[in-house]
């Protein structure tokens, strides 16, 4: 038989007095330390795995580009699911769609007008002049209306704006603005790979390594932008439309500058 004259600790139960002179017993709360770690192991396994991604899709199997990436976008939402994000922490709850395609459709016909603003004009339109100008139409039509959505941009929202603040929030707190500079830090790193094949009018001014700094701090400060779209709307459509006008309109204006004579 127990010691009855011991306390209830909080290991096991707290007794909780009621209204009458009822006394009940309540199981103590979970573990507060038990997520967090779960959440920090999820984060080192997220950057390891993207760190993998970004050779192979850049390196080993560009091939299969659009394939690995939409494998690797199954594999980090099955790393969320373990983790124990929700939907809305990722960005991806159904109650705030409506506001975030909204609000990502008037920030790609922003995008576009840009666009078209920088063609007309003399002293902006080189910049638009790089190897996309030199494929064929339906390459180009794959690389904007397939290739960039799917294997770009699905990828790159979910890891850079869900599923990576989210783990960074969960894991070690520090709020919005903690989550938003480690994730679009590492989005920033993502595009080395990238700025190295890259053969434009940037990287002819400025060099490799040039090209490479720029590459990185515009990425990373686009990654802060893309964040900001998303915390205005609260979902993910909105960056992932804004990036996809982005990059699809960079292809498709490089392909018109490159074979549309000019004055």
């Amino acid at each position: 038989m127990g010691d009855a004259s011991r306390p209830l600790t909080r290991q096991s139960h707290m007794v909780v007095p009621h209204h009458g002179g009822v006394t009940t017993l309540t199981p103590p709360p979970p573990a507060r330390a038990a997520r967090p770690m779960r959440v920090r192991l999820a984060l080192f396994a997220a950057v390891t795995l993207l760190a993998v991604s970004n050779v192979v899709s850049n390196r080993v199997w560009p091939q299969d580009y659009l394939a690995w990436n939409l494998a690797m976008t199954g594999v980090l939402l099955l790393l969320a699911r373990a983790s124990g994000l929700t939907r809305a922490e990722l960005g991806l709850g159904s109650e705030r769609l409506r506001r975030g395609l909204a609000v990502g459709a008037a920030a790609a016909t922003a995008v576009g007008l840009l666009s078209a603003t920088a063609v007309a004009l003399p002293a902006t339109r080189a910049a638009f002049v790089d190897a996309r100008g030199a494929v064929p139409l339906a390459a180009v039509l794959f690389v904007a209306l397939v290739r960039v959505p799917l294997g770009t941009v699905v990828l790159e929202e979910l890891a850079f704006r869900g599923l990576l603040p989210a783990l960074v929030a969960s894991g070690f707190g520090g709020g919005w603005w903690r989550a938003t500079l480690v994730s679009s830090g590492l989005f920033g790193l993502w595009h080395v790979l990238p700025a190295l094949g890259t053969g434009n009018a940037v990287s002819s001014a400025l060099g490799t390594a040039g090209a490479v700094v720029g590459t990185v701090a515009f990425t990373a400060a686009a990654g802060v932008v893309f964040r900001a779209g998303q915390r205005w709307s609260g979902h993910l459509a909105t960056p992932m439309l804004l990036h996809a006008a982005t990059n699809s309109l960079g292809a498709l204006v490089a392909w018109w500058v490159t074979h549309r004579p000019h004055p």
